[in-house]
């Protein structure tokens, strides 16, 4: 399992937003490509969205948990491996915001692709972290 934190000069509120607002993350991250909403709505468990990151297929990713304003997890499945990757805020005082960002790999091939693609992960999740750190520090 991969995890990363970061502390964010903004609100909780702030980074809720900029996290929940997934088919904008290409603007601010580049572990991400392109993200296609395959729902409308507001972000629930059971949205769904079409992910692409460099030198990786296209993979439809659901919201498996949340918790409004706090949490999400998602999930994506492929051929004997899936994987769940987790999105964690909290409030740390005098507006900033912890974030933490994880991600795991199961299944019949899930801990040898961990092993092979460690790496690769733990450097997108760092990019997803400072990312997001940038925008919404940008915003407020």
């Amino acid at each position: 399992m991969i995890n990363v934190e970061v502390t964010i000069e903004a609100s909780p509120g702030v980074v809720w937003s900029v996290l929940t607002d997934v088919e904008r993350w290409p603007e601010w991250t580049h572990s991400v490509t392109e993200v296609t909403r395959l729902d409308h709505g507001d972000f629930t468990v059971g949205s769904k969205a079409r992910i692409k990151q460099p030198r990786l297929p296209s993979m439809v990713w659901t919201v498996t948990d949340l918790a409004a304003d706090r949490s999400f997890e998602w999930a994506a499945k492929g051929f004997g491996f899936h994987l769940v990757a987790g999105h964690q805020i909290s409030d740390v005082a005098n507006g900033r915001t912890m974030a933490i960002l994880s991600v795991h790999q199961r299944g019949t091939f899930g801990q040898l692709l961990e092993a092979l693609s460690s790496r690769s992960a733990r450097r997108h999740v760092q990019m997803e972290a400072a990312g997001l750190k940038a925008r919404a520090e940008s915003i407020g």
